[in-house]
C-alpha cells in the first residue's frame, strides 16, 4: 500500500446511471406505500417540491465540484469555506449516515431472498451481501462503476417498463378487459389531499430520504474522467429524472388503484404487473428491489470509503486511512466502513422492525445536515470570489443566494416535523448526540491542532 492518488476510472456513462440510480432505491419501492397513506395523491406535490430542493442543493454542489473536483467533496468544501469544524463533522456524519443506510439494506437483502430461499436464515444473506459489495469495492474504481451502473440500469428498466404498461391501463384499458381507468382515482376517494396540508407535511421526512444519494455525485467527482461533463450534466437533470421516476411512477399507481388500498394487498409495483397476467409479477419485482438494495449498499459502501480517506487527507481521522492499493481504492477505509457494517448485520439480526423507521429518520437528519452544509458552502465559496471570478464560474448556480435561503428554511422546516411523528422523534434525540460526541473527540484528541498544523 501506499500514499498514490485516487484514480479517474469512472466514465460519463458510470456516472449517469449513478446519479440515476441514486435518487431510485428503497424510497420509492417501499417507502411509497407509507408516505401514499400520509398524504394521499397530494404526495406528487411533496415530491415534486422536495425535488426542487434538491435541485438547488445539487447544481450548488455542482459548481463547487467542477470548480473544485476533490475526493469526499462536500467535506472539504465545508473545510475550506467554514472551517475545520464543520469539515470535520460533515465528513465523519456522512460516513455515519450512510453506515446507518447501509444498516437498513443489507438487511432488506436477506428479507428479499428469503422468498426464495425460506428456509435460509436472513442474516447470511445480509452477510453476503456485506461481503460481495465490499469486495467490489476493494478492486478498482471502474469495478464499483460497473456494478453501479447494471444495478442502476435494472432499476431504471423496471420502473418505465411500469409506467408505461400503467399508462396503457389508463388510457387504453390493456389488462383491464378493455376498460380505460381514467385518473378519477386520484380525486375520487376523500379528494386530492384527503388528509390535507398535516398529511403533505408529514411525509416529507420520507419523501426526503427516498432523495438521499443524490448528493452521492458530489464524492464522484475526485474519481470522474471528465468531472466537468459528467458532472454537469448528472447534475443538470436530477429535476427531471425525479418527475419521471417518481412522480411518474406514483401518479401511474395511484391512477389504476384507490389510494387508500395502495399497500394493503402487496407492492403497488407487483400488482401493476400482475394486472396485465404476469404471474411472475412478484419474483420479477423482488429482484428489482434486491438490486436497488444491494446497489444503495454498494453506494454507500464506495461513499463512507472515499469520506474517510478525505478526512485522513485533511489529518481529521488516523493517517493509514489514506493509503490506497494498487487498485488506486482507500482500501483500509473501505474495510473500516464494512467492519462497522458488520455489527449492522448483528444489530439488524437482533432488534425488531421497528428499528427500520428509526433508521430512516437518522440518516435523513444526516443527510440534512449534509445538504445545508453544501448550501452554506456555496454561498461562502462564492461570497469569497471576486466580480472577475464569479463571471468566469463554468457551471453557475441559478438563484444564488435567493435559493440557497429557501431551501434551507426549508431543511429546517424538515427537522421540525419529525418532532411530530412517534417513528420519527428518535432521530432528534441520536442525531444531536453524534454531533456532540464528534466535536467532543475533535477537541479531546487535539484534531483542531492537526488540522490547524497541516491545513
Amino acid at each position: 500500500m501506499n500514499n498514490q492518488e485516487l484514480q479517474r476510472g469512472l466514465e460519463e456513462r458510470h456516472i449517469t446511471l449513478m446519479s440515476l440510480g441514486a435518487c431510485i432505491g428503497v424510497g420509492l419501492f417501499l417507502g411509497s406505500a407509507k408516505t401514499i397513506e400520509l398524504a394521499g395523491p397530494a404526495i406528487l406535490i411533496a415530491y415534486v417540491v422536495a425535488g426542487a430542493i434538491m435541485f438547488v442543493i445539487m447544481r450548488a454542489l455542482g459548481e463547487m465540484a467542477i470548480q473544485n473536483p476533490v475526493a469526499g467533496s462536500f467535506s472539504r468544501y465545508a473545510k475550506d469555506y467554514l472551517g475545520p469544524l464543520a469539515g470535520y463533522i460533515t465528513g465523519w456524519n456522512y460516513w455515519f449516515l450512510w453506515v446507518v443506510t447501509c444498516m437498513a439494506e443489507i438487511t432488506a437483502v436477506g428479507v428479499y431472498m428469503h422468498l426464495w430461499f425460506p428456509n435460509v436464515p436472513k442474516w447470511i444473506w445480509a452477510l453476503a451481501a456485506l461481503v460481495i459489495m465490499t469486495l467490489v469495492n476493494l478492486i478498482t474504481v471502474k469495478a464499483y462503476g460497473e456494478f453501479e451502473f447494471w444495478f442502476a440500469l435494472i432499476k431504471i428498466v423496471a420502473i418505465i417498463a411500469m409506467i408505461i404498461i400503467g399508462l396503457l391501463i389508463i388510457i387504453f384499458g390493456f389488462g383491464n378487459g378493455g376498460v380505460a381507468t381514467g385518473i378519477s382515482n386520484l380525486w375520487s376517494h376523500g379528494g386530492f389531499a384527503p388528509n390535507g396540508m398535516k398529511g403533505i407535511l408529514l411525509s416529507m421526512q420520507m419523501v426526503m430520504f427516498a432523495y438521499l444519494g443524490i448528493e452521492m455525485l458530489g464524492v464522484t467527482a475526485g474519481e470522474a474522467k471528465n468531472p466537468e461533463k459528467t458532472i454537469s450534466r448528472a447534475v443538470n437533470t436530477v429535476f427531471w429524472r425525479i418527475l419521471i421516476f417518481y412522480v411518474g411512477a406514483l401518479f401511474v399507481i395511484m391512477s389504476i388503484y384507490p389510494w387508500n388500498e395502495i399497500g394493503t394487498a402487496g407492492s403497488p409495483f407487483v400488482m401493476t404487473f400482475e394486472k396485465i397476467g404476469i404471474r411472475q409479477a412478484a419474483g420479477i419485482i423482488n429482484f428489482v428491489v434486491l438490486t436497488a438494495a444491494l446497489s444503495s449498499c454498494n453506494s454507500g459502501i464506495f461513499s463512507t470509503g472515499r469520506m474517510l480517506f478525505n478526512l485522513a487527507e485533511q489529518n481529521q481521522a488516523p493517517a493509514s486511512l489514506k493509503k490506497v492499493n494498487k487498485g488506486g481504492v482507500p482500501s483500509l477505509a473501505i474495510i473500516l466502513s464494512a467492519a462497522a457494517l458488520l455489527i449492522g448485520v448483528i444489530l439488524n439480526y437482533l432488534v425488531p422492525e421497528k428499528v427500520f423507521a428509526w433508521v430512516t429518520s437518522i440518516s435523513t437528519f444526516g443527510a440534512v445536515w449534509t445538504w445545508a452544509m453544501i448550501l452554506l458552502s456555496q454561498l461562502k465559496f462564492r461570497k469569497n470570489m471576486s466580480p472577475e471570478e464569479r463571471a468566469n464560474i463554468n457551471f453557475k448556480a441559478p438563484f444564488w443566494p435567493y435559493g440557497n435561503y429557501i431551501a434551507l428554511a426549508f431543511l429546517v422546516l424538515v427537522i421540525v416535523l419529525m418532532a411530530f411523528s412517534e417513528d420519527t422523534w428518535i432521530a432528534l434525540v441520536v442525531g444531536p448526540i453524534w454531533l456532540i460526541l464528534l466535536v467532543a473527540v475533535y477537541y479531546s484528541k487535539g484534531i483542531n491542532k492537526q488540522t490547524k498544523k497541516n491545513p
